[in-house]
């Protein structure tokens, strides 16, 4: 999963960078409105974490903007306005949750498990899907009940599309949600990373769908 996050304080943003990364997110670092607005123009993410005071372009207007683009993805405000209407404000915007500075890097997290669900159209917190398991707050995988030891780009490779079966997702799309910026992306990355989860979970789990991409059926 692909993330962006707008945060101007250098040591939070190092922070929560370095804690993000760690869970295996892909994540685009911005540190003021004018970048992120940038970003979200020509990227497309799964979740916005987003600061609201910061330079260049408040945070609420960024929200709005992306809201006025019709821009789905769910985001969640970060940020040290405590006061309640500030909230509802940003609620009422458009954001899907609020977690106030400072916050508990373990709540963060569970609020972004907890949203990308959301979108993903999914209430349960662990996907399961043809005997296959993986749970995002334990990186825990299982086939058939036992335990499987994946790569971290083999788990997002897998997470995203295990989240919404029967979807499709080309080769650039499933690039997008594991490469940041910063990362270099080798011309047959994906296929490397489909082969080696064949080899671990079965051949039939994630079918390659001739000239578009690849998905896990429905059934």
């Amino acid at each position: 999963m692909r993330l962006l996050l707008l945060e101007d304080d250098v040591m939070i943003g190092e922070a929560v960078l370095d804690l993000l990364r760690a869970e295996h997110y892909a994540v685009d670092w911005v540190k003021d409105g004018e970048a992120a607005e940038s970003a979200l123009r020509t990227q497309d993410y799964d979740l916005v974490l987003l600061d609201l005071g910061v330079p260049r372009r408040d945070g609420l207007e960024v929200l709005r903007g992306l809201r006025a683009r019709k821009q789905r993805m769910p985001v969640l405000i970060t940020t040290a306005r405590d006061a309640v209407q500030q909230r509802v404000e940003g609620l009422d915007a458009g954001a899907d949750d609020y977690v106030l500075k400072p916050y508990d890097l373990d709540e963060l997290l569970a609020r972004i498990r907890a949203l990308l669900r959301r979108a993903a159209g999914r209430a349960e917190p662990v996907y399961e899907h043809k005997g296959v398991s993986l749970n995002p707050a334990t990186h825990e995988a299982t086939v058939d009940g036992k335990p499987m030891v994946l790569s971290a780009r083999e788990w997002a490779v897998l997470e995203a599309l295990i989240a919404r079966p029967g979807l499709i997702l080309s080769r650039p799309q499933l690039e997008e949600k594991l490469y940041s910026w910063k990362d270099e992306i080798s011309s047959n990355a994906v296929e490397v990373y489909i082969h080696g989860l064949r080899k671990k979970l079965g051949a039939d789990l994630i079918r390659n769908v001739r000239g578009v991409g690849y998905m896990v059926p429905k059934e």
